[in-house]
């Protein structure tokens, strides 16, 4: 890294504070025309959380990061106008989100990591594997939408007559405990919805040509379809696919989906931890 290179990286209290017995440090880094917060937690191979839309790292993760990181430097990002970090005069694109991401890591030192993406996350872990190649060693997809077609068709009238007042509370809360900008929630909801209106077919010899090892995950509940990850499956050369009980991302304590009574082992964790162990054939 040049020492310009270098100088980007911005320290924000760079203290470790505890999180369930985690050492967790945070920062912010210059990338792209955004100050982009981070977060890492635990030592060993490092693993990217990309988070969804509308969401922050602790709305998305909070529940499995304490696990991954037992065995895992795990960093988990914020992007474009979500959560601390800032919005830039751009639509959200999954493209720039994936460019962004691979500029904070190489404004880290990282080179080879792997990356798990949830819901929106999984669309841009894709599109990491897609344009950012050489960075990728493998991907979750939790799961991820390629294809308009992925999800019942009411889902696109939805997105057209999307609406603040109908967001999920526990993901306003959420917001507004890490962002005190007073207009932030509303950029982030439109952003978000018109990205999604806008959303095109990522086309099949770009699914095709992905060389990273891959697991998709989905719940059987999901927003996204079995069918589609089903299709996903059999385009990824090198992929598995597991379809799990339960609704959107309720199988990682995603706090929309999350029950009362969730336990560490309703998570899929070892799942993940055998994928990412695996040695590539």
């Amino acid at each position: 890294m040049q020492p310009e290179q270098k100088s980007e990286i911005i320290n924000s209290n760079m203290a470790s504070v505890a999180m369930d017995s985690l050492n967790m440090e945070s920062g912010y880094s210059q990338v792209n025309g955004l100050k982009m917060y981070y977060e890492i937690y635990g030592q060993g191979k490092p693993l990217v959380l990309i988070h969804g839309g509308g969401s922050t790292i602790q709305s998305n993760f909070e529940k499995v990061i304490p696990l991954l990181a037992k065995n895992r430097k795990v960093i988990a990002v914020e992007l474009q106008a979500h959560g601390r970090t800032n919005d830039r005069n751009t639509d959200l694109t999954f493209e720039q989100d994936a460019d962004d991401i691979a500029t904070l890591l190489k404004n880290l030192n990282m080179d080879s990591t792997d990356f798990f993406g949830f819901s929106n996350g999984g669309t841009t872990a894709l599109q990491i594997a897609i344009r950012h190649p050489e960075i990728v060693n493998k991907i979750i997809l939790g799961p991820a939408l390629a294809k308009r077609n992925g999800v019942p068709e009411q889902f696109w009238e939805f997105m057209k007559q999307a609406r603040l007042e109908n967001m999920p509370p526990q993901l306003k809360e959420a917001y507004h405990k890490v962002s005190s900008v007073p207009t932030g929630l509303q950029v982030m909801h439109d952003k978000d919805a018109k990205r999604m209106v806008d959303f095109k077919d990522i086309p099949d010899e770009q699914i095709k040509s992905i060389k990273a090892s891959t697991l998709i995950i989905i719940g059987d509940k999901d927003i996204i379809t079995p069918e589609h990850a089903i299709e996903m499956y059999r385009q990824i050369p090198d992929s598995e696919l597991a379809i799990i009980p339960g609704g959107h991302g309720e199988y990682i304590g995603e706090i929309t989906t999350l029950k009362p009574d969730s336990k560490e082992s309703d998570f899929v964790i070892p799942l993940i931890e055998k994928f990412l162990n695996k040695k590539k054939g």
